[in-house]
């Protein structure tokens, strides 16, 4: 059956799809063609989709440079580690943080029950920026849109009092073969200050699965390795719910071993799913651990904080799309539409001039390197199959710590992304 044929019949069977808002959205008979069209047309391409903008119905009031907020959204994970005296015990608390935090990752609205929708297209230079608190904890979070064709986000996040510093950049790439294929090429690096400790930790590839049944959902698949510099490796092997039943959605096992062990004796392991529930055991003893609910307390998470929309600047995600989410949230297409188109065309217009003055768009809180990854090289030595592909990332993104920390606005004086003067 080709793509195109797979594409058709999956949408004879599809009638709503879940909003962040409510429960369902039931389709109306322009949305079911504008989607039915779409995923022809998606069926149609023979390669990255990853920057065509989908129907309206089908996006998230969030746009791309915020999903990087599942790493921080819970700060006493964040800095548990830093806490954590035993480097053995420490490796399993960033196990513990990486999979509490894929979650918010791949269900934007944080419902399992809604289908998941695509977060908005990141447009260049697009800058987030908040702080998490939870107790006496906290984290900061900067993302920046340092590339548009193709995709590129660079991210870091930090804790000052705990010394936690953590940088990564990630491409996207999104093809269609009777369901969304999304792969993630980069890589992540977690610092503790305190323990001069590194973790490399991959990103995470993702099947959108769910179109017979009309409720769109992630499945992550395949094995990855969390490294750290104390020799630790967390190797986490994802499955889920086959095509014909059988299986649990959203499910992995992972098991954690110290990489100079030739037998690899498994020191902890981790099952269960990570959209739901999983046991953390002691494999030498069979003791379990602790049982983590990612579902406890998730509705009352802390919310981000930052400035109001009025006081940040225009390059701030919250405040560049603002008009086209609330359109989305009361489900105004047409507005929603027509809003995206502005942001869009200017930057289309943009990067048009940059063509002819011959100028390039320098990112303000990353920057590209060329060469090998050191952290990386030394890191991925414990693992088989992972490059890092720096060619089809335009090079290593690093993050500028001493502007970062400065965070001056405005970011681009005098310009909006929507070019007019301010």
């Amino acid at each position: 059956m080709t793509a195109q044929r797979a594409a058709e019949d999956a949408l004879r069977h599809i009638w709503f799809i879940g909003s962040a808002a409510s429960i369902s959205t039931v389709f109306t008979m322009s949305q079911y063609s504008s989607l039915s069209g779409f995923l022809k047309f998606l069926a149609s391409v023979p390669g990255d989709f990853s920057n065509i903008t989908a129907p309206p119905h089908f996006l998230a009031p969030t746009s791309v440079t915020e999903v990087a907020n599942c790493w921080t959204e819970r700060p006493t994970l964040l800095t548990a580690p830093a806490l954590e005296a035993d480097p053995e015990k420490r490796s399993l608390l960033v196990l513990k943080w990486v999979l509490a935090s894929l979650r918010s990752q791949f269900y934007l609205s944080g419902s399992t029950d809604t289908s998941i929708k695509k977060p908005l297209n990141a447009f260049l230079g697009e800058i987030f920026t908040a702080t998490w608190k939870e107790g006496s904890s906290s984290a900061n979070i900067l993302t920046e849109q340092v590339s548009h064709h193709p995709p590129i986000t660079a991210i870091c996040l930090w804790n000052e009092e705990h010394g936690i510093r953590a940088e990564g950049y990630c491409r996207v790439e999104m093809t269609f073969n009777g369901h969304v294929n999304v792969r993630q090429v980069g890589r992540s690096v977690l610092h503790l200050d305190g323990y001069d400790e590194d973790y490399l930790i991959p990103p995470f590839n993702a099947h959108v699965k769910g179109f017979l049944s009309g409720r769109l959902y992630p499945e992550i698949k395949g094995i990855y390795n969390i490294v750290s510099s104390s020799g630790f490796v967390s190797e986490i092997e994802f499955s889920g719910a086959g095509l014909f039943g059988g299986g649990d959605s959203n499910s992995f096992h992972a098991k954690m071993y110290h990489r100079d062990d030739a037998k690899k004796k498994v020191l902890y392991e981790v099952s269960g799913r990570w959209s739901d529930k999983f046991t953390i055991r002691d494999a030498r003893t069979s003791t379990v651990l602790e049982e983590y609910d990612t579902n406890a307390g998730y509705h009352t998470l802390s919310v981000p904080i930052l400035k109001a929309i009025g006081e940040q600047d225009p390059w701030e995600s919250r405040r560049a799309w603002q008009h086209v989410t609330e359109a989305l949230r009361v489900s105004d297409l047409a507005k929603a539409v027509d809003e995206k188109t502005k942001i869009e065309k200017a930057q289309r217009a943009m990067r048009a001039e940059e063509v002819r003055s011959n100028t390039a768009w320098i990112p303000l809180f990353f920057s590209a390197r060329d060469g090998p990854d050191s952290v990386f090289t030394r890191l991925s030595l414990a693992t088989t199959g992972w490059s890092l592909q720096s060619d089809r990332t335009k090079g290593v993104w690093r993050a500028d710590w001493e502007k970062i920390k400065r965070l001056e606005r405005p970011f681009h004086k005098g310009i909006t992304p929507t070019s007019s003067v301010v």
